[in-house]
């Protein structure tokens, strides 16, 4: 998903980052919704909500309800809830990769299959406790406009993307580009870690993860064999984020359920991350200069994949057609040609080289919003329009109608004229 919209609920927001900003004039309560809570999601905005956090404002952060995605605000802290994501997801997580198994399916089809579970289960229950999340929010903020008027009241959009990784694309004044928003540099990784990339020496090691979504252990087991005999053919060591018990893995590999990713992507002994091309992985892979071997799967992750071939950034395999040999392959020849790096350090200074962080810069806007009692001034005209006036139906209406009506006069006059020329041609005749 790249476009991040941030609802500015009641007086909300300010501030701040790393000294660039002013200091907020005051504190302010802020809620913050998140309707769709998954992990990565939740990345995005809890960059900004944390930046507005350690500047002084209250953050109400979302309290998932028993049922999936719902978010209900439960009390006021300065602090992350836990996120509950219930069974819908473990149906998602079936239909990544149960279709290798079976029958085989485009990147394509395999997106519509998660998201019909998804949508099944999700309006299903979002129709019944709108109500619901309405009625609570109302009982903390008593004058907020009901949740459809504040949407098509946005004031501000953050849009997760960057002119430097993509299309440069027209935006309104209302429109900010935070693309890497959740990008920061790299931490001290634990002793372990750091003992075990470091002495991998010169060869350098592979970090390869799939994500907080997909479960790893749902994978056939033909295909996570084929990764296990690949990395047992390379000279490097691999970091595998895996996420349950595997046996007879190589020596030269560690497996762990969670790994702090941007920390060992910022390691310079790091040689390639092998990745499903989710948005968030790719901005941190281009962010800390990583070439990526990309396995996609569904959504965004196909077409993230093809901007990083043809940007030379990676390379590609596709799931189905997965072998040993072509990963071994695949792995050589981003490590040994140098172009790989090149590209992606020249795309990570141009994706850095900015006035202000991503960060920085969306808290300013947010704090701006504010000042201005909702900026309407950035607002376009046409969120004032209705969908017949923003389409401008009744002006291709009468367009046609116009031309309908020529059709008719051109038709009547051709008529005339032709039964005058037919009538003095038979006069002629007659004559």
């Amino acid at each position: 998903m790249k476009v991040v919209t941030l609802c500015l609920l009641v007086a909300a927001v300010a501030g701040g980052a790393e000294g660039v900003l002013a200091p907020p004039e005051r504190q302010y309560k802020i809620l913050l919704l998140l309707p769709m809570s998954f992990r990565s999601h939740r990345t995005i905005f809890m960059s900004l909500a944390e930046a507005l956090a350690e500047r002084g404002h209250k953050m109400a952060y979302p309290f998932v309800y028993e049922i999936p995605f719902i978010a209900f605000l439960a009390r006021e802290v300065n602090r992350r809830e836990t996120v509950v994501l219930g069974n819908v997801l473990n149906l998602a997580y079936v239909c990544s990769f149960g279709h290798l198994c079976t029958v085989p399916m485009s990147a394509w089809q395999r997106f519509l299959n998660v998201v019909s579970h998804i949508h099944e289960f999700y309006y299903g229950q979002i129709l019944v406790l709108l109500p619901k999340l309405q009625k609570e929010i109302s009982a903390h903020f008593p004058d907020l406009p009901p949740l459809l008027d504040l949407e098509r009241n946005m004031s501000m959009m953050f849009v997760n993307t960057h002119f430097s990784v993509g299309m440069p694309v027209p935006l309104l004044p209302s429109q900010v580009e935070v693309g890497a928003i959740h990008c920061r540099p790299a931490n001290p990784l634990s002793q372990e870690l750091e003992s075990w990339i470091t002495g991998a020496g010169s060869p350098g090691v592979i970090y390869f993860s799939l994500g907080s979504f997909t479960k790893f252990t749902n994978i056939p087991v033909q295909y996570r064999d084929v990764f296990v005999q690949a990395f047992r053919r390379l000279p490097q060591r691999v970091i595998w984020k895996y996420d349950g018990d595997l046996e007879d893995v190589p020596d030269n590999v560690m497996i762990r359920k969670w790994l702090p990713q941007q920390d060992i992507l910022g390691h310079n002994n790091v040689k390639v991350f092998i990745s499903h091309c989710g948005l968030l992985s790719m901005q941190e892979a281009i962010y800390h200069g990583t070439p990526v071997l990309a396995v996609p799967l569904f959504a965004d992750q196909p077409s993230n994949s093809h901007f990083l071939t043809t940007s030379e950034l990676g390379l590609s395999l596709v799931w189905e057609e997965l072998t040993a040999d072509k990963i071994v392959n695949a792995l050589n020849d981003i490590i040994n040609d140098p172009k790989y790096q090149e590209n992606v350090l020249r795309m990570s200074m141009q994706l850095r080289d900015t006035l202000m962080t991503p960060r920085e810069l969306a808290v300013f806007w947010t704090e701006y919003v504010i000042r201005h009692r909702g900026a309407p001034q950035l607002r376009s005209p046409a969120a004032q329009l209705s969908w017949v006036e923003f389409l401008m139906l009744d002006v291709i209406f009468l367009l046609y109608l116009v031309i309908f009506v020529l059709c008719l006069a051109l038709r009547r006059i051709l008529k005339v004229v032709s039964a005058k020329v037919s009538g003095s041609v038979g006069i002629k005749k007659k004559y």
